[in-house]
């Protein structure tokens, strides 16, 4: 089974946006030299804890800090954006860094309403729904090489697009767990270290940066003393699945979702306050399953 990185640059309090983009940059090399698969980059607006709002300009940078890793978009939020540019685009980075490059296409708005207004080219109207109509260009910059294309989903819906249209599928079991749909590639938030325990104490940071995300109050991920004091009051957040633990724990909880799915390709999320403590995750999961 494959395993790759899905990187949504986490902004750790106390910290800036750059900080979290080059420590995006650092985690890729890390990636690589480690053997994952591929390396995808989120795209997110108008909030506090995450730096990354344009895939296409991190891929290239990330390419070029890399070797044998593939680099691409988890995913371009295509509503926003004209499809020819977009295709442009990526034609550009394929050329650029041949065999390498993924387009992985996503449908949501990454960002709350308000955002995806402002984010409008035009704002009499509300943007149409026509996400299966958008079909991309041929006469491109960087052919003959090409990007693979992907569908990433967390609903029904995207499962029978991408079946339609004969493109591998991507499932964002980290939004909305036990899918039910089969996926190539399935998304898992995980979290590796030393034991459970500590495991589930780094998680912590995370769990209270999506609390206030839900309250309307985006924050920078916060340390874990702050988060745990936090949810100590709280009752445990629910709607999305973490696989967190020792090396052996995530690696069967890796395994089982992955089957859950018939996937041959896990993507791992992992979010903490700490960069070398994210670092430290994605080594142990690869001696764990790559060895």
């Amino acid at each position: 089974m494959r395993i790759s990185v899905l990187d949504q640059s986490p902004i750790a309090e106390g910290s800036t946006g750059p900080d979290a983009l080059r420590n995006t940059i650092d985690l890729a090399r890390l990636a690589d030299r480690l053997g994952f698969h591929r390396y995808w980059v989120a795209e997110h607006h108008g909030g506090a804890m995450l730096a990354g709002p344009s895939p296409e300009t991190l891929i290239g940078p990330i390419a070029s800090a890399t070797e044998k890793i593939r680099v691409g978009s988890g995913g371009v939020m295509l509503p926003h954006y004209s499809p020819l540019k977009v295709a442009e685009s990526f034609s550009l980075l394929a050329g650029l860094f041949p065999g390498r490059i993924d387009l992985g296409l996503g449908r949501a708005p990454g960002t709350d309403p308000l955002t995806t207004y402002a984010l409008q080219r035009d704002r009499r109207d509300a943007s149409p729904d026509d996400f299966p109509f958008r079909h991309l260009a041929r006469a491109l910059p960087g052919l003959p090489e090409k990007p693979e294309v992907w569908l990433l989903g967390s609903s029904h819906q995207s499962a029978i697009w991408a079946e339609e249209w004969g493109l591998p599928y991507a499932f964002a079991d980290f939004i909305h767990p036990n899918g039910g749909d089969r996926a190539d590639v399935v998304c898992v938030s995980a979290i590796c270290a030393s034991s459970d325990e500590e495991a589930e104490k780094l998680a912590s940071s995370g769990r209270m940066a999506f609390s206030m995300l839900r309250m309307g109050r985006p924050i920078p991920v916060p340390p874990v003393d702050k988060a745990l004091r936090f949810l100590e009051t709280r009752e445990p957040p629910s709607g999305r699945r973490a696989v967190l633990g020792s090396p052996e724990t995530v690696k069967r909880g890796l395994e089982e979702i992955a089957k859950a799915y018939d996937a041959d390709e896990v993507m791992i999320v992992t979010i903490t306050h700490d960069h070398e403590a994210r670092r430290r995750s994605y080594e142990l999961i690869a001696e764990a399953m790559i060895g």
